[in-house]
């Protein structure tokens, strides 16, 4: 500590030595003293060593002289031969004289020259000099001999001097320090602040140096003048203006208070001074004469003062003062209620927030903060200023004051919240939360204290009126959660009290999501985070680390996940419980239990549970298990006890036997296993057999009966499954009898599919489940058809678990719903019920097409006859409902299953009965419509051996017949205005079904009666008088409708004409037989298909194509010639083709498989017997080689390969045109041989997609079937495989050696 006095400069010399006045020669002064006396120095002058004791210890003695003479020794001094002798010969000669001088003389010049020499003898080396000076400037203060004036004051500065030397111990030197404080204590009173100054530099240097002398008996001198000695240094620092006295002051005050003088003190009880020795100007100045309000009143000058050095030194003296007195509540609420807090808090917001004065200060406030409601008002007032201070703090890894701050801040913000405006509540927020991302990113390290305050901070935020207002904290919380996890969990070692501080900020942040607003954005996504949190870091965490954590650590998360569970008001808790429950946490609870055996890891557990199951069940389901958490064991196997005694006369073991099924009926839906298999099934057997009569009575309630059936039937189907586990007949007839009684409902709780499929498999209970079926039919038909979806195992009885039951096949699930409709049937019961199961079969089918099989096989056609010859029972309501479920039957189940059941032919003769069509021919009913899709798919099954006297009664049905005529009339008959279809839904939706039933037509009638049929019949002119007795549409009227036709209606007419075309092929060329049709007939259909070979639609074109190819085929079985060569549009779609793949850039395989139409007709033009002499400009040279240019590997199709062929065959392909195919067509073997010749992808199983009333849909459904069952034509087919381009490959190669051998 530096201490500033006016007697510390050193003297300046003349440089110039006179000599007058002094001995050259070695004999005796002028005064005749020894000679040994006079010393010679250095310039060959000589001091005589007695006169200067002499001159200087003359009170008398002018100034003038003496001031000459100390200027004289003083240059002496600095030649060593002088300073040697003296201190050889007479060290300790000069030492009483200059003594004696500096208590002589008032003239400060002389004074400092004095206290110079002394100085530089005490500073040489001799051993003893300095301890003389030392006691005897000592010794003059010590006796009081001298006034308090000048002389006085050199003296006391004099021993500062000496004393700040701190040479050798000087402790050791003071003979009698008592006397010697005495009279500096009673020195303190003095008016004269030099004094003092000097003083208080004395004692502070008294009162260190006793510390570290070895003379001192352990004994502080000092406290023996206290109370005195700190009251006088309160007044002194009170009145004095003077910062080198504050400062001196100050620095003694510290030092009093660090040896806990003022705590010694104020607990001797010696607070209050008056008398004694105290002026009256002393009395006046007190405050209540307390010493602890005199102190508050004298730190307040120092504390305002300009002198930075003096602020930080008193704010250090009042750090210690508080130290000192430690908690004393009565002297912190004095020193608050002095304002010194105030004080402080301006000397903060004027510090710049720079150390050290932010260190202090926050130190200071910090004990100030103890006296709780005084310095509340004035934590308030100052709280602006901590802001800035924090954001400095916390710019600084491992800050003295980090905490400190935070923990002023945290104690505003908690206890006077209103007092925290929103701007300061977003700022904090975010200077917290940047302090955490340092902390997690490793930039800057927070202690761990620092970490929990700052947490804690967050918290009380996000509970302020500020916070919960308008302002929204969720971005800021949300990723100062992040932060907050990395820091906590992602550590070396981690922190019990800091996870638990985070645990508690996650809480509050997830409580604050749900608050006001809780759809907003922001707080959704806060939400999804804190969630996530749980999730992916604390759930996986505790169930890992569970055995190294500490209870408490355990403890906070399970409250945690408790807490989240409590607000379970969205679907992100029900999410978070799934995922606890599939990580096992019934059984990891259990686990905790026998870790943790404590009564509040039990209770918490138990209450986590029965949130738990709130969330899972609904209803507040949970309150079983809270209502007994006090008296329920930990251990399974105690629990699985419990169950099995008798409860009649104890409702509290009733209540612990409910909350015991519920756990194990919760857990087993999620496939947890608290004890083995055969334990639970006999300790539930035990309980119905203890508890039989109440059971039966319905004394227990129903929700536990139902729970009891659902683990009763999981465990015996599980035992089914795995091994044969032995039971209990006489409980299996007592749930039994339950069930039958209607005390089960099947479809009020959640059940295991391994329950459900075990109770469907049980014969006695067909009567009771054909009841709940029923009564599921009613509340679907209620609730709408919406379908829910559940995952395995977690079910609650649905249609898409039903679906399973019956396609399944092992269990009773589709002869219940055979059954059942057939006893509706047979009771005559209300129509609405029966149309509820059929739209429910309807449905099941639908979800699971495979469970068509298991209905047919178990007799559904039986009972949809009956259905439908029941002249009490069906209605028009219930015609509608049929249809749909036969044709969803029908367009679902496979032939074989169907291919014997001759129920069907009395099917289809009842609802061709409603296929009535109006006068106008063009518009059907939906009724009607439904009617036609079922004998499309029946004419379907035909051709695999199915239905065949059903599709024998259909295709000669003259009703059908007459209808189908009449339509196609109608239809032929509008011309353009056939268009107008696509607006007029229902007349699209008539022709559109008649021109499927005649493609299924065609395809049954080739397959049942391939010989009845002569297809050349199709192409008879509208002359012909022929009569048809089957369903038929000639190829003319066909082709008129493709031509007018809307998209929809030219697909299936092109598909039919497709059919009916392959046909005719297949009979001429099998019996080679001659067309009859007329050249010209053959010329109007090619008009018809060149035209549409282009069409954007490439079903469509593609068809046509074919179409057009099989007509150039049949050129060799007409008398007359076809005149391809001269048509303009084959050449055009030619010229088009080459044009196209010859283009750059245009080679995608999608590309190549759009120009396939118009290559299927290049091909043909090719086959013909006299190939078109335009050809050979089409393909020249050049357009060959572009093609070729544009092909690879990847996007080489068959198409392509057969028109090379026929391009090889007709001598239209040279040399390099070879070699380049050659090259290509080895690319293209490489790269099918890595697909190990597979047909392509295998084809997805069909589903069927009819579920409604929607007669599109049902038009749809049966065109996607016609283009599955389209037949491949021969090398131009549509659908065809890598196989087949193998085979194309091949055949090239075969080809080009026989051309070449022609060539030989």
């Amino acid at each position: 500590m530096h201490f500033n006095c006016p007697y510390s400069q050193d003297l300046d010399l003349d440089p110039e030595l006179d000599d007058d006045g002094f001995s050259d020669s070695s004999s005796p002064c002028s005064q005749g003293h020894r000679s040994s006396l006079n010393l010679h120095t250095q310039q060959g002058g000589s001091i005589c060593l007695l006169c200067f004791s002499n001159l200087i210890s003359n009170p008398l003695s002018p100034t003038i002289h003496v001031s000459y003479a100390l200027s004289q020794l003083s240059r002496a001094l600095s030649q060593p031969l002088f300073l040697h002798s003296l201190l050889t010969f007479h060290p300790h000669f000069l030492t009483s004289p200059l003594v004696t001088a500096l208590s002589s003389f008032d003239d400060e010049p002389i004074a400092c020259h004095l206290i110079q020499l002394i100085l530089s003898l005490s500073s040489t080396d001799h051993p003893s000099l300095y301890g003389d000076f030392l006691s005897r400037v000592s010794d003059r203060l010590s006796t009081g001999s001298l006034a308090w004036g000048c002389r006085q004051l050199h003296m006391l500065h004099c021993l500062g001097v000496l004393l700040d030397c701190q040479k050798d111990d000087p402790y050791a030197h003071i003979k009698d320090m008592h006397s010697l404080i005495s009279n500096l204590v009673a020195g303190l009173q003095l008016p004269c602040e030099d004094t003092r100054g000097e003083i208080l530099f004395v004692l502070y240097k008294l009162s260190i140096l006793q510390t570290t002398s070895a003379e001192g008996d352990g004994i502080d001198t000092l406290i023996s003048f206290c109370p005195k000695l700190l009251y006088l240094l309160g007044d002194a620092l009170m009145k004095t203006q003077n910062d080198d006295v504050r400062l001196n002051c100050v620095a003694l005050l510290t030092v009093l208070a660090r040896r806990d003088l003022f705590a010694e003190v104020h607990d001797s009880g010696s607070m209050n001074f008056s008398g004694g020795g105290h002026s009256s100007e002393t009395e006046s100045a007190n405050k209540g004469s307390s010493l602890c309000a005199l102190f508050a009143e004298a730190i307040k000058g120092p504390l305002l003062s300009s002198n930075s050095q003096v602020q930080i030194n008193t704010l250090d003296l009042l750090l210690h003062y508080l130290y000192s007195v430690g908690t004393s509540g009565e002297h912190i609420q004095v020193l608050v209620e002095e304002n010194i807090a105030d004080y402080v808090f301006e000397i903060l917001r004027l510090s710049e927030y720079k150390d050290p004065a932010v260190k202090t200060c926050l130190q200071v406030l910090d004990i100030l903060s103890t006296a709780e409601e005084v310095f509340k008002l004035r934590l308030v007032v100052g709280f602006s200023t901590l802001i800035p201070v924090l954001r400095y703090i916390a710019e600084v890894p491992f800050h003295a004051v980090q905490f400190e701050t935070l923990k002023l801040i945290f104690k505003c913000v908690s206890e006077c919240p209103g007092a925290v405006s929103s701007s300061q509540v977003e700022e904090l927020v975010l200077v917290l939360t940047r302090m955490l991302k340092k902390h997690s990113d490793g930039e800057m390290g927070v202690l761990p204290e620092t970490f929990i305050m700052a947490c804690s901070i967050f918290v009380a935020l996000i509970r302020s009126p500020s916070g919960q207002g308008v302002l929204d904290l969720s971005k800021p919380i949300e990723e100062a959660t992040k932060h907050a996890t990395l820091t906590c969990l992602y550590v070396s070692e981690r922190n019990t009290e800091q996870i638990l501080h985070f645990l508690y900020l996650l809480k509050e942040a997830y409580a604050y999501s749900q608050e006001g607003n809780s759809t907003n954005s922001s707080k959704l996504e806060l939400r999804s985070c804190i969630l996530d949190i749980c999730k992916t870091h604390l759930l996986p965490w505790l169930l890992t680390d569970v055995n190294e954590m500490e209870e408490e650590t355990v403890l906070g998360l399970v409250e945690t996940f408790h807490s989240i569970l409590l607000l379970h008001v969205n679907v992100n808790a029900l999410e978070f419980a799934d995922i606890m429950t599939s990580s096992c946490w019934f059984s990891f609870s259990y686990g905790c239990l026998g870790l943790f055996p404590g009564h509040k890891m039990k209770y918490r557990i138990y209450l986590l549970l029965s949130s738990l199951v709130d969330v899972l069940l609904g209803d507040d389901s949970g309150h079983t298990i809270s209502g007994a958490a006090l008296h329920l064991p930990s251990d399974p196997i105690d629990l699985l006890y419990l169950l099995g005694q008798r409860s009649t006369k104890s409702s509290e073991l009733a209540s612990c036997q409910s909350a015991v099924l519920l756990i194990l009926y919760t857990s087993s839906l999620y496939d947890e296993r608290l004890a083995d298999e055969k334990l639970v099934l006999a300790s539930l057997e035990q309980y119905v057999l203890a508890n039989n009569s109440d059971v039966l009575d319905g004394t227990i309630d129903n929700l536990t009966v139902i729970r009891l059936v659902n683990l009763y039937s999981l465990f015996r189907g599980l035992g089914r499954i795995s091994y044969h586990v032995p039971y209990s007949r006489e409980a299996e007839g007592i749930l039994f009898q339950v069930i039958n009684e209607d005390g089960w409902d099947l479809l009020s709780a959640r059940i295991h599919s391994v329950s459900l499929k075990w109770l469907f498999q049980q014969e006695n209970l067909l009567k009771s489940l054909s009841r709940q079926i029923l009564k599921f039919c009613r509340s679907y038909s209620s609730e709408g058809t919406g379908i829910m979806i559940y995952e395995a195992h977690n079910q609650t009885v649905n249609v898409q678990t039903l679906a399973e039951l019956v396609s399944s096949g092992d269990n009773c699930g589709a002869r219940l719903f055979l059954c059942l409709l057939a006893q509706l049937v047979e009771e005559e019961r209300h129509e609405h019920d029966i149309i509820s199961l059929l739209d429910l079969m309807t449905t099941v089918v639908r979800i699971y097409p495979v469970a068509t099989d298991q209905l047919c096989l178990n007799g559904l056609g039986t009972t949809i006859r009956t259905l439908c010859y029941s002249s009490r029972t069906f209605s028009m309501a219930i015609l509608m409902p049929v249809l749909v479920l036969v044709f969803n039957i029908l367009g679902s189940v496979q032939s074989e299953t169907i291919s014997t059941d001759q129920c069907w032919v009395a099917v289809t003769m009842k609802v061709i009965e409603y296929c009535t069509a109006p006068e106008t021919g063009d518009l059907f009913t939906t009724e009607s419509l439904f009617v036609l899709g079922i004998l499309s798919l029946i004419l379907h099954h035909s051709t695999n051996k199915a239905l065949e006297e059903a599709s024998k009664f259909i295709l000669f049905n003259t009703c059908i017949v007459s209808m189908v005529n009449n339509v196609v009339q109608a239809a032929s008959s509008k011309g353009p205005a056939l268009l107008d279809y696509d607006e007029e839904t229902s007349a699209c939706e008539t022709l559109t079904s008649v021109l499927l039933l005649n493609y299924f037509a065609l395809r049954s009638l080739h397959a049942i009666q391939p010989r009845v049929v002569d297809w050349k019949n199709f192409l008879a002119t509208t002359n012909s008088t022929e009569s048809v007795e089957f369903i038929t549409i000639r190829c003319h009227d066909l082709c008129r409708i493709l031509h007018f036709g809307s998209l929809e209606i030219k697909i299936v007419a092109s598909y039919s004409l497709l059919e009916l075309f392959t046909r005719i092929s297949d009979q001429i060329n099998s019996k080679h037989e001659e067309l009859t049709c007329s050249i010209k007939y053959l010329m109007s259909i090619r008009g018809i298909l060149e035209g549409l070979v282009s069409y954007n639609d490439l079903r469509v074109a593609t068809n046509c194509a074919l179409c057009l190819s099989m007509i150039m085929e049949w050129e060799k079985q007409t008398r007359e010639k076809i005149p391809f060569e001269k048509s303009s549009w084959c050449r055009f779609i030619v010229e088009e083709m080459t044009v196209s793949l010859a283009s750059p850039c245009l080679t995608s395989q999608s590309f190549i498989n759009s120009q396939r139409p118009a290559v299927l007709v290049a091909i043909a033009l090719l086959k013909l017997h006299e190939v078109p002499e335009w050809m050979r400009s089409v393909f020249n040279d050049s357009s060959i080689s572009g093609i070729l240019k544009n092909l690879g590997a990847s996007n080489l199709s068959t198409e392509i390969m057969v028109l090379f062929r026929e391009l090889l065959k007709s001598d239209l392909l040279n040399s390099d045109h070879i070699a380049t195919i050659n090259q290509v067509l080895q690319g293209c073997r490489t790269r099918l041989s890595f697909t190990d010749g597979q047909d392509g992808q295998p084809l997805e199983p069909r589903k069927s997609r009819i579920a409604t009333y929607d007669m599109g849909e049902v038009c749809g459904y049966l065109i996607d079937l016609m283009s599955e069952t389209c037949p491949d034509t021969g090398p131009w087919g549509f659908h065809l495989s890598n196989n087949k381009l193998l085979e194309e490959i091949e055949l090239f190669f075969r080809t080009l050696i026989v051309d070449d051998n022609r060539s030989r």
